[in-house]
């Protein structure tokens, strides 16, 4: 699993819209100087978050793009979905629950480190879908119970 720049842009973006005063479409210009993206960047994201069902546009003088819904419907995991980020962390190709590698015989069998990458995807998922657009600008997003001061240890092993 990568996730790339027009997943952290897309949630950045709907999270600048969710920020803004209710009804009062938001222009991508806008968008684009407050968090420094490229507008015709957001322009390719914003394509995919219409047609997705997560923005409505709005044309004209003070036009632009507003949530479709509060954003506190609204999961992470949507949205990096709607632009087409990956949240598996396997490399193997195929579909969910194939097998991604030959055995001697010719069966399809998974890969030595499957089925850890699926569990670490299936965390990120339910993760990612219990975090809503409210949550991440309310500054609300739950840390691991396992480990709430993540950061920290990283600071600790000096990977910060």
């Amino acid at each position: 699993m990568k996730l790339s720049t027009k997943g952290r842009y897309a949630v950045t973006a709907l999270a600048d819209i969710a920020l803004q005063p209710p009804g009062a479409p938001v222009a991508l210009a806008d968008i684009s100087e407050r968090r420094d993206i490229s507008l015709a960047y957001l322009e390719q994201i914003f394509l995919k978050l219409r047609k997705a069902g997560l923005v409505e546009s709005f044309r004209g003088p003070g036009g632009g793009y507003l949530l479709t819904r509060p954003s506190s419907e609204i999961n992470i995991a949507e949205v990096m979905t709607a632009v087409e980020e990956s949240l598996r962390a396997t490399q193997c190709s195929g579909a969910m629950g194939e097998g991604c590698t030959m055995d001697k015989s010719g069966k399809k069998t998974h890969c030595l480190t499957h089925n850890l990458w699926e569990r670490l995807s299936s965390h990120v998922h339910v993760f990612l879908s219990q975090t809503s657009l409210a949550d991440v600008v309310g500054e609300r997003v739950a840390g691991c119970p396992a480990m709430p001061d993540f950061a920290a240890l990283l600071m600790e092993e000096g990977q910060a």
